[in-house]
C-alpha cells in the first residue's frame, strides 16, 4: 500500500472553483467535446483560469501513450485523430474572445507523425478564424519523429513554442521514462534554428528530490538551446501511485531560482510554488515580446517581425 500523500503548506492551497465565468468555461469545453489539461492533469489553478474564461486546450484525445510518473493524465491506446477538433477550439477560442491561447496535447507515439499535423491544422484553423489571437503550442518530445514533426509546425508559425524538460536529467528514468533529456533540448534548439523570431519556452518541476545545482546546470542547458522563457513550479502529487513529493520548495526558494535564472540570461522566468506552463499565458506573452524589444535596444539591432 502506498504511503499517504505528505501535507500541503498554506502557500499551496486554493480555493474551490465557483462563479459563472467557469460554469460557463466548463459548459463550453464539454459542449465542444474538447479535452483541457486544466481538468485532464488535475491543475491547481483551474478555478482562477476558468473563471478568467481561460483554458488550455489539450489536442489529440484525453489518453496518453506514455505513463509518466508526474502526470494525471490516463495511459492506453488512444482513439483516431478527431477531425473536428481544429475547427473546435477555433470556435472555443472565438466564442471566449481569446487574445492568447495554449494548445498542448498528449503523446501520440501511435500516430506517424507523432501529432504534429494536428497541431498545424490547429493553428491554421485559429488563423483563419481569429487572426487577431495570439497561438502558443505546448507539444511532446516527438519521439523518433522531432526533426519533421519541428518542420511542420515551426512552418506554421505558432508565437510561443513551449516544450517542458520536467526535471533534471537524473531523474530522467524514474520521472519522465519514456522521453530523453538531451533530446528535448534538440527540439527546443531545432525550433530556434528554424525560426528565431518564434519564443522558445520550457518548464521544470521542483520537489522531486532535484538539488538546486542540477536546477542550475539545466538552466545552462536551455540557455545553450536558446530558449527564452523559463517556468518553475511545484510538483504535486495527482495520486498515491504517483511519484511522491520529495520537499515541498519554499516561495523564498523560488525567487532565488527566478533570480538565478534572469542572471542567465532568460528573457522572461515566472517561478511560484502555484506556477504552470499557461498560468498567465498571455500576460507573459505580452512580457516576453517587451523583454525582447528592450533587450534589442541595449544591443542596438532592430525588432524581427513576429508572427
Amino acid at each position: 500500500m502506498p504511503p499517504p500523500r505528505a501535507r500541503k503548506p498554506e502557500w499551496l492551497r486554493v480555493r474551490a472553483p465557483t462563479g459563472e465565468a467557469f460554469a460557463a468555461t466548463r459548459r463550453l469545453v464539454r459542449r465542444l467535446s474538447l479535452n483541457t489539461v486544466c481538468e485532464e492533469a488535475a491543475c491547481p489553478n483551474i478555478g482562477e483560469c476558468w473563471q478568467k474564461r481561460h483554458a488550455t486546450v489539450m489536442i489529440l484525445g484525453d489518453t496518453c501513450t506514455r505513463a509518466c510518473a508526474f502526470c494525471n493524465v490516463k495511459t492506453g491506446m488512444p482513439k483516431a485523430v478527431d477531425a473536428q477538433e481544429p475547427a473546435h477550439v477555433a470556435e472555443a477560442a472565438a466564442e471566449l474572445g481569446l487574445q492568447h491561447i495554449v494548445i498542448t496535447s498528449v503523446d501520440r507515439d501511435d500516430l506517424p507523425d507523432g501529432g504534429a499535423g494536428q497541431f498545424v491544422r490547429v493553428i491554421e484553423a485559429l488563423r483563419k478564424a481569429t487572426p487577431g489571437t495570439t497561438i502558443e503550442i505546448l507539444t511532446p518530445d516527438f519521439r523518433n519523429k522531432a526533426a519533421s514533426a519541428v518542420e511542420m509546425i515551426v512552418a506554421a508559425r505558432p508565437d510561443v513554442y513551449n516544450h517542458n524538460l520536467e526535471t533534471v536529467p537524473r531523474l530522467y528514468p524514474t520521472i519522465r521514462p519514456g522521453a530523453r533529456y538531451y533530446h528535448s533540448l534538440r527540439l527546443l534548439e531545432q525550433v530556434k534554428r528554424l525560426d528565431p523570431t518564434i519564443f522558445t519556452k520550457s518548464g521544470l518541476m521542483v520537489g522531486l528530490g532535484e538539488t538546486r545545482l542540477e536546477m542550475h546546470q539545466v538552466m545552462d542547458d536551455m540557455r545553450s538551446a536558446g530558449v527564452d522563457f523559463l517556468t518553475i513550479g511545484q510538483y504535486l502529487q495527482p495520486t498515491p501511485r504517483h511519484a511522491a513529493v520529495e520537499e515541498f520548495v519554499a516561495p523564498a526558494v523560488f525567487a532565488g531560482y527566478a533570480a538565478v535564472a534572469r542572471a542567465k540570461g532568460f528573457l522572461l522566468v515566472a517561478a511560484s510554488p502555484l506556477t504552470r506552463s499557461s498560468y498567465h499565458a498571455g500576460e507573459d506573452f505580452e512580457r516576453l515580446k517587451a523583454a525582447r524589444l528592450a533587450a534589442l535596444q541595449r544591443a542596438g539591432t532592430s525588432a524581427p517581425a513576429l508572427a
